[in-house]
């Protein structure tokens, strides 16, 4: 397959996000990466977009590579991207995903500003890796490239995208088979969580068609059904004791029947601009866990019906709590347009992600959201000591001001950056600098191949 690689970044060949490329390249020969130093070529391509063309036309995917500046991509890739809808350049029907390097700093609004360009040209847009800076440099960093390539792969085989230009439609369809018995469908407990209590509802259909064509045991747990006390009162008692206030037995029935499912799908009408009363009563009531991610790994998907399109905040929220939470989010499948195609591809992703544990690392909702929990929980220890527990079990507390080394090193390129006489005579000293412990990562791959 050969990809047309887009790189944003002016630094060009410098780019530390492209050091992830030249990695992928190595670890998957079979596949042809052709790089365009688009960032750094700007001007010339302004003048003459033919090499643009040319290699975006002859591509079978387009993989856009850069780091991300101030909420978005850089400026010469905004203006790449402009140049190549001016020249018409035809992309419908190509799979195209995408590669960041940041601190994690609203790296989902770059990520959302490019997908939403590569779904305007019509492109297959899958969602693509945002990586921390030195991730490569690790062991864990390097996995999760792979775990990304490879689900990319996958995703292009298996014809899975992330769907556009949604609009309304009446949807009443029926599954596509009758659903496998338990014998035919592969062990593994699927929880679909929802609070439907008309079985005549679209909800309803979405819901059977769905434990249709999953290959793996479902089973519908309706909350509707449980008989809650209240809502969380905001007592804390649990912070302590672990165990709820109420007497209604949640706390048990969360940790016994729902969390320790291998995956758990959501389906709800939207109400309100949100998933409905009830299901926030249920979100509350998990706060017996604390501010603990106990699903960490685990993926989640969801059934919605009703206008998701236009539910902007309701968006950010599913996705956010996906991110906070450690959960690879599969999908999200309503019934606006081409509703059966979308719960077929939420299910091929389900299935995708129980059959080869895929996860993904976390972007600035999750990274920021724990955090700001890991500063909050520190200071709160006295009263929250099953999260404390917790959190330092699991390495949380990294504390990164508390790493003297690594700020002496900064203070050390502060001060160089402000000697103009210096880097003048350093010219590209600093950047190969930067790329040196990748290139010493890529000689010692090299060496292995051979």
């Amino acid at each position: 397959m050969k990809i047309a690689v887009i790189n944003g970044s002016p630094k060009g060949k410098y780019s530390i996000t492209l050091q992830t490329v030249r990695y992928l390249e190595r670890k998957y020969p079979a596949h042809e990466f052709c790089v365009l130093n688009a960032g750094a070529k700007i001007k010339a391509l302004e003048r003459n977009f033919s090499e643009a063309r040319t290699l975006l036309e002859s591509a079978d995917v387009v993989l856009f590579s850069y780091p991300v500046y101030t909420f978005l991509a850089p400026s010469q890739l905004h203006r790449f991207i402009e140049l190549l809808k001016h020249n018409g350049v035809d992309l419908r029907g190509k799979f195209a995903t995408q590669i960041s390097t940041s601190k994690h700093f609203y790296d989902v609004t770059a990520h959302k500003y490019v997908e939403e360009n590569a779904l305007d040209l019509g492109m297959k847009y899958v969602r693509g890796l945002s990586a921390d800076m030195e991730d490569l440099l690790s062991e864990a960093g390097r996995a999760d490239a792979e775990m990304f390539f490879d689900r990319f792969l996958w995703s292009v085989k298996e014809n899975v995208y992330v769907p556009c230009d949604n609009v309304s439609s009446n949807y009443c369809g029926v599954p596509a088979t009758v659903p496998a018995t338990c014998e035919e469908k592969q062990q593994k407990d699927v929880v679909i969580l929802t609070d439907h209590t008309d079985p005549s509802a679209r909800l309803a259909t979405m819901i059977e068609r769905f434990r249709a064509v999953l290959p793996y045991t479902t089973r519908v747990v309706n909350i509707s059904e449980y008989p809650l006390s209240g809502g969380c009162l905001g007592c804390f008692r649990c912070a302590v004791s672990e165990k709820c206030v109420y007497k209604d037995g949640f706390d048990t029935f969360l940790r016994e029947n729902i969390q320790k499912a291998d995956a758990i799908v959501y389906a709800f009408t939207i109400s309100n601009h949100s998933m409905g009363s009830r299901f926030k009563m249920y979100d509350d009531r998990n706060f017996c866990n604390g501010h603990r991610t106990v699903t960490v790994g685990m993926p989640v998907g969801y059934l919605a019906s009703g206008n998701y399109s236009a539910e902007h905040n309701l968006r950010t929220v599913i996705e956010a709590r996906s991110e906070t939470g450690g959960n690879f989010l599969c999908g999200v499948a309503t019934d606006e347009r081409d509703t059966d195609a979308r719960i077929d591809d939420l299910a091929k992703s389900l299935a995708f992600a129980l059959e080869t544990g895929h996860t993904a690392p976390q972007n600035f909702w999750g990274v920021g959201g724990m955090k700001i929990f890991r500063d909050l929980i520190y200071q709160m220890r006295g009263m929250m000591r099953a999260d404390h527990k917790f959190y330092k079990k699991q390495g949380i507390y990294d504390f990164p001001q508390k790493k003297r080394l690594t700020s002496m090193k900064m203070y050390l390129v502060g001060m160089l950056l402000s000697n103009e006489k210096i880097l003048a005579k350093m010219g590209n000293q600093m950047n190969e600098g930067m790329l040196a412990p990748y290139e010493k990562l890529f000689a010692k791959m090299d060496k292995e191949q051979k």
